[in-house]
């Protein structure tokens, strides 16, 4: 019989491991000890047995015992009242004279000065500030100056709006749909093998034209494009994009450049161009390898001959981007010049000689003054990719989108990356993020990558948090948060443990949630929370009371068997068939994803295999009556994959979802998912598959205007329907 380790169950209490959880059957899950030690070592706490448990704890009290105040605090707009300092009694002793300082975000200082006469034996004392500050973040300091001596204290004050941007500010009272793209999968003649930016430009143009107001997409975030490195949702950075999303003949300097336009016009470049783009997937390195060359003479070009207003942007860019680029640009050049003979980057920086594993060491600061001239050009290939990503919003806009580009927001930065190298203290590495057990991964799924140690988040007043957002709002209209739940709590498992052994981590939503509703404002976009999966019952109301749009997919809106109809749908949400997790609804339909898996190997038991088609035959008739029901298809369409599609479009346009998007894939009729959760890039390449039909040849289909016509529809007023 195991032995009780009530030190053990307190202190992972303390630190937000959750006791237990129910899933999405309703079956409550127990955390056991051996995962409460594990995690609590993640968060730097050893308590590998009672007594180590115990001196870790009082090593938690000394240090709330000698904290004055809270590193963060997070004010939200409509409370009553206005913020106050709260400093812990306990603390204060006989320190009563005080001078407290707020540096108002644009730099002004106020300053109040008093005593403190009345001390509580416990709680706070609240400490007036000199003047009620704007939304935005500021910074308060205090000195206290008594018998003991002077003690000083710092705060970072977040003011925080009521609730995110609501698409109606934009939108007005109409409801509102829009194109959603895996932008890599896009297939454009001239698109170097690989969708980018170029794309999504002509993507928002049609779209506009066709009467939507946004084009969603996956994450544009940097991997290094070698090896199996070139996961979307497994980045290397958070901050930065993938630099095969970028169009070289788009860069101004292309005409005066002759070494480029060389390059561009070898016979040999030209015949690998047309090999990537008739490929059925995608080969990154090779992309990237054809790229680089003519991306490093309009580099060369740039600076030598760059326009006097080309270089002041650039220089903006790079002051407005500060530490974070150049570290990000240097781990780059770093990885490539640590790799063996011809192989890829070398990411993991754990295992670099340890003299480059602190991105402030004198050996770093060495290397970049080695290798100045290759950093410059990875800080301006982000230059690049910000100013044609800014233009592909622009281009949507102005054909029609009035959010422009819905971006994707990854949940986490790959281990062996570039964020991680940067602030290595922010993140818990001894466990990794997934998701519990559940009917869609039975043994639980294992995302690979660490989670940001929320204490150590907090003790930074939530900048690294707000600097992500920054970076993931940059020139969008709206921005979907991968797996919102990350807001109340995340799953953490410890790591070489299977995702069945793993636990809940407390988040402290309302101060996350404060700092993102703030960052919504300032980029003026709405946020759409990817609530999908083993949901705590608290979530909903809180991205409601927050403002934030929840997400609706048909696929997963069913009660046993039966598909919700329009009418249940919540009205603060965005609708889809579908997610990149799924396949595209003619592969659904198909069982395409099934055959898939099962070709892999998973499951390999034909019986299960069969238990499986028999469970998607089931879904899809549940499905064909509801559509039925509501009369968005005939009897005799329910042979007819198109006639489903169309059906389903007029289905979720029903919807009373403010915002409706449909898939380009299924528009394509698509069959093959672009991933296959679970089943690792080894076995399956996913996040690569193009798409059979070229953008051009889809603007110019009449049977896409005709899928399209409900989505039309319902963003005319009711005196223009029909």
């Amino acid at each position: 019989m195991t032995a009780e380790r009530p030190a053990l169950r307190g202190l992972a209490d303390r630190l937000g491991i959750l006791p237990s959880y129910r899933d999405v059957d309703g079956r409550d899950h127990f955390t056991s000890d051996a995962t409460r030690e594990a995690l609590v070592a993640a968060l730097g706490h050893d308590a590998s047995d009672e007594s180590a448990a115990e001196r870790s704890a009082a090593a938690l009290d000394r240090e709330a015992r000698a904290r004055l105040v809270d590193p963060v605090r997070v004010w939200r707009e409509w409370a009553g009242g206005g913020p106050a300092l709260g400093v812990r009694a306990a603390v204060l002793d006989r320190r009563r004279d005080y001078r407290l300082e707020l540096e108002l975000e644009d730099g002004r200082v106020e300053c109040v000065e008093g005593r403190i006469d009345d001390l509580p034996d416990t709680g706070e004392v609240a400490l007036p500030l000199p003047c009620q500050p704007p939304l935005g973040y500021h910074d308060i300091r205090l000195v206290i100056d008594g018998a003991g001596g002077v003690r000083r204290a710092e705060q970072r004050l977040v003011m925080a709006p009521r609730t995110a941007v609501q698409p109606e500010g934009v939108l007005g009272p109409r409801k509102a749909w829009g194109i959603w793209a895996n932008l890599y999968a896009v297939r454009d003649r001239g698109d170097w093998g690989h969708g980018g930016l170029r794309e999504l430009a002509r993507l928002g143009e049609f779209a506009g034209a066709a009467g939507a107001a946004f084009v969603g997409i996956n994450p544009l975030h940097a991997v290094t494009n070698g090896g199996l490195d070139f996961a979307p949702y497994s980045p290397v950075s958070r901050l930065y994009r993938n630099v095969l999303y970028l169009d070289p003949e788009s860069v101004p300097e292309l005409d005066a450049c002759a070494e480029a336009r060389a390059h561009l016009a070898d016979a040999d470049l030209r015949r690998l161009r047309a090999a990537l783009e008739s490929a059925a997937v995608i080969d990154h390195a090779a992309t990237l390898a054809a790229m680089l060359p003519v991306l490093r003479a309009l580099h060369a070009c740039f600076r030598r001959d760059a326009s006097a207003e080309r270089r002041a942007a650039y220089r903006r860019y790079r002051d407005g981007e500060g530490e974070a680029l150049r570290d990000f640009a240097t781990w780059e050049v770093l990885a490539e010049h640590l790799a063996g003979p011809d192989g890829p980057p070398d990411t993991d920086w754990r295992r670099w000689p340890e003299r480059f594993r602190n991105v402030r060491s004198s050996a770093v600061a060495g290397f970049r003054r080695e290798h100045a001239d290759a950093i410059d050009f990875r800080c301006w290939l982000q230059f690049e990719l910000d100013r044609q990503h800014a233009a592909a919003a622009e281009s949507a806009r102005a054909a029609g989108c009035a959010l422009g580009i819905y971006q994707d927001l990854a949940l986490g930065s790959s281990r062996a990356s570039a964020d991680t190298w940067m602030a290595p203290e922010l993140f818990a590495f001894g466990a990794t993020v997934g998701a519990p057990p559940d009917d869609y991964a039975r043994s639980g799924q294992d995302w690979g990558f660490p989670p940001f140690d929320p204490h150590r988040l907090r003790a930074a007043g939530y900048r690294p948090w707000a600097r992500l957002l920054r970076a993931g709002f940059t020139h969008g209209g709206a921005l979907r948060l991968d797996h919102a739940m990350s807001l109340l709590r995340l799953y953490w498992i410890p790591e070489g443990r299977s995702g069945a052994e793993g636990a809940y981590v407390a988040q402290r939503a309302d101060e996350l949630l404060g700092v993102l509703v703030l960052e919504s404002h300032r980029a003026a976009a709405a946020v759409v929370a990817e609530d999908l999966g083993t949901v705590p019952p608290e979530l909903p109301g809180l991205l409601s009371d927050w403002g934030l749009l929840r997400s609706s997919v048909l696929y997963f809106a069913r009660d046993g068997e039966r598909f919700r109809s329009p009418a249940e749908y919540p009205e603060r949400s965005l609708a889809t068939a579908g997610t990149h997790d799924l396949a595209p609804l003619a592969g659904l339909l198909e069982g395409e994803d099934l055959t898939l898996r099962h070709r892999l190997g998973r499951p390999q038991d034909p019986t299960a295999f069969a238990a499986a088609r028999r469970e998607r035959e089931t879904t899809r008739s549940a499905l064909l009556d509801a559509l039925r029901a509501g009369s968005f298809i005939d009897d005799a369409d329910a042979g007819d994959l198109r006639k489903i599609r169309d059906g389903v479009h007029r289905f979720l346009a029903a919807t009373p979802a403010v915002l409706v998007g449909v898939a380009l894939e299924d528009l394509a009729d698509e069959t093959e998912p672009v991933n296959l959760p679970g089943v690792p890039l080894e076995r399956h390449r996913g996040w690569s598959r193009r798409m059979a039909r070229p953008l051009a040849e889809l603007m110019a289909d009449p049977g896409v205007r005709v899928a399209l016509a409900p989505l039309r529809e319902r963003c005319l007023p009711d005196r223009e329907r029909r």
